[in-house]
């Protein structure tokens, strides 16, 4: 795509979608020079085509899908990176309240699951929102840890964040991993309870990245520092305690997150945007990313070290700060 025009960028409507939208409306795109559009996309595997095609100059991604494009798991192979990091925490798994009720929701959940293999009925159905990605791999080891397999014990399914708590709320699945403020979503409507997080699990687990084709990335090299260094000033002020509840009415606008901003503020108290050590892609957190693909049979055999040079790209985020 021409850098002549507008840069189009994808997000997904989440909190941890904020750096985009607070660089956008408090002109930090601006600041740098940047002409931005953002584009609020409908599922992950929308924005994924989006950037691998040229439609999106880059967007709000989940950080494995990233290496998995690049990898060609799940799609074509497209090389994609990241060169910085926009946020961790926020992903969560919620039961429907049909399950939950009094006691231990997981002992609830497993006892269900076995008496539904007992009675020879169709395995309840839970939901991740991409396959490459935390929440996924969230969803799937907290089954392990109640001694379920969750390729075989349950069904999971793919469905877009924004329309998971309205799936739970309708019955057509019982549970589902995704990031805020969907779950909060769903237990303010009644019909979910939120029985892990991602932080009490894996505090340092990347979740969001900005995703560039490396094609894009190596076209445009000063506009993507200058995106970089926007993102990152973006995410400080989103950070700040003092920003809280503008950032949350900024984010239930409309064409943003469309949901309530009680909702919205609860999420964000869950969520991480700024700091040293969380901003500069850390490439074993891709190393760790990739271990969980393995892990659950998404790649084989896999040169982990190899592929997080190339995709996660901290060179690119310490070039930006020094300019």
């Amino acid at each position: 795509m021409s850098t002549s025009g507008p840069l189009q960028l994808g997000f997904i409507p989440l909190v941890d979608s904020a750096p985009l939208i607070v660089a956008q409306e408090k002109g930090y795109f601006a600041a740098e020079g940047l002409s931005v559009s953002l584009s609020r996309e409908g599922s992950w595997a929308t924005i994924r085509d989006k950037v691998a095609a040229g439609a999106l100059d880059g967007a709000h991604m989940l950080a494995p899908m990233v290496l998995a494009a690049s990898l060609g798991i799940g799609s074509e192979p497209k090389a994609m990176i990241a060169p910085i990091a926009l946020n961790r925490g926020g992903a969560a798994v919620t039961l429907s309240t049909r399950l939950t009720g009094d006691g231990d929701a997981g002992a609830r959940l497993t006892h269900l699951v076995r008496r539904r293999q007992e009675e020879g009925a169709s395995p309840l159905t839970l939901a991740a929102v991409y396959p490459f990605s935390i929440h996924n791999y969230l969803l799937r080891h907290w089954l392990a840890g109640l001694g379920l397999n969750p390729d075989v014990d349950v069904r999971l399914t793919v469905v877009p964040p924004p329309r998971t708590a309205a799936l739970l709320g309708e019955g057509v699945i019982e549970g589902f991993c995704a990031g805020a403020p969907w779950n909060a979503v769903a237990e303010a409507a009644g019909v979910g309870h939120t029985v892990a997080r991602v932080t009490d699990v894996w505090p340092e687990a990347p979740d969001k990245v900005l995703g560039v084709t490396e094609f894009w990335a190596a076209a445009n090299p000063a506009i993507l520092l200058s995106l970089i260094r926007a993102l990152a000033a973006a995410g400080a002020w989103a950070a700040d305690p003092h920003n809280q509840a503008e950032l949350a009415e900024l984010l239930a606008r409309p064409q943003f997150l469309d949901a309530a901003p009680d909702a919205i503020a609860s999420g964000l108290a869950e969520i991480a945007f700024a700091g040293a050590a969380l901003n500069p892609p850390r490439r074993e957190q891709a190393g760790w990313l990739l271990e969980q693909m393995v892990r659950w049979g998404q790649v084989g055999a896999v040169d982990v070290d190899k592929v997080a040079e190339r995709v996660w790209r901290p060179d690119l985020y310490l070039a930006a700060q020094r300019g």
